[in-house]
């Protein structure tokens, strides 16, 4: 397949290759696109045919639901079932990051959610990724623009390498925002689970709906036969191609094991800003300061991707906190490493 590139700022939502993106996805194509969290890989979320190419595009098992993303909030009535709930979300969060799941109308084709009878709905914030949705006047089915269980692509760069030849266009906007993929809620009745946490933390959520539960999915394995409910559940995500390994400790005792690993071992080294320092800078990346986990959260995926280009053997770095934003880099950490955690 020969991928065409498209190059645009994030202001030009008037563009013709909007147009031309657009055309291509009612047309059956695939289109990644930037968002605020990390590109997406789009097709049109009414086509079962379009969003199974979605699946062989990225190698991503059948069973795994993808989101689909919509211009305004209100759009999610021609394609689920919304509640009283899901309207007090949107008018806090939305447009943003945030993907509520609903009970979905035949509308969607149960391709798109994994065989479940539930969808999962998101208005991004990305000029670009409404302005398409807008043109092609349908929903747009989209996960991360990456081969299944890699890093999820923050810059145009990512995707290229990923899906070059994959997919019919790429629209290069820049490099995301946020640099996580959304928090995912499900709504029922006056409560909300929490399946993917993301910028929108519990806490934030608890403002709106006072019962906010955290799946236990978020922070442990779902066993085999357990299904998922959303993204990133069940299979080992983000995931360089060396192993990775969480390291978990006083921080003075973790500085001491990533100085010992730098002289034994060919290792790379995720670290925060104001470790850096006491440490070899080779095969060394910054991952920002100790404090600033929306940094952290903004190069994280990026980092994972340069570690894979060292050439070592393991990867090290921190275990997060769970706290805040903490929670969310934790989640993605922890499926990036299988679980995988030393304690120092």
């Amino acid at each position: 397949m020969n991928t065409r590139i498209f190059h645009l700022s994030e202001n030009d939502t008037a563009a013709p290759e909007i147009t031309e993106a657009a055309k291509i996805l009612t047309d059956g194509g695939l289109v990644a696109f930037p968002t605020e969290t990390v590109y997406g890989l789009g097709a049109d979320a009414t086509d079962e045919g379009a969003a199974k190419k979605i699946y062989a595009a990225k190698g991503r098992p059948s069973d795994n639901p993808l989101i689909i993303h919509i211009a305004d909030p209100a759009d999610a009535e021609k394609y689920a079932y919304t509640s009283e709930l899901y309207y007090k979300l949107a008018k806090a969060f939305m447009p943003g990051p945030l993907t509520v799941i609903l009970k979905k109308k035949d509308t969607i084709p149960a391709t798109v959610t994994g065989g479940l009878d539930t969808v999962a709905v998101r208005c991004p914030s990305h000029p670009i990724a409404r302005a398409i949705i807008r043109e092609a006047d349908v929903a747009i089915a989209a996960p991360s623009a990456n081969l299944s269980g890699s890093p999820s692509p923050t810059c145009a760069e990512h995707v290229i390498r990923d899906m070059n030849g994959r997919v019919d266009a790429i629209i290069d906007g820049g490099c995301s925002e946020i640099g996580l993929e959304s928090t995912i809620v499900k709504a029922e009745g006056d409560r909300l689970t929490l399946l993917r946490p993301g910028a929108i933390t519990a806490d934030a959520l608890r403002c709106v709906c006072e019962h906010v539960e955290i799946s236990h999915a978020v922070t442990e394995m779902l066993k085999a036969d357990e299904r998922p409910l959303s993204p990133g559940m069940k299979y080992r995500h983000y995931a360089p191609s060396v192993p990775l390994v969480l390291l978990e400790g006083d921080e003075d005792c973790v500085v001491s094991f990533m100085r010992r690993a730098q002289n034994a071992e060919r290792c790379a080294i995720l670290c925060y800003h104001d470790e850096s320092f006491e440490l070899r800078c080779e095969r060394l990346i910054d991952i920002g300061e100790r404090n600033d986990l929306a940094e952290q959260a903004h190069r994280l995926f990026a980092a994972l991707r340069d570690a894979d280009e060292l050439d070592c053997d393991v990867i090290y770095a921190h275990l997060p906190k769970k706290e805040g934003i903490g929670l969310a880099l934790y989640n993605r950490l922890i499926r990036a490493a299988a679980h995988t955690v030393k304690h120092v």
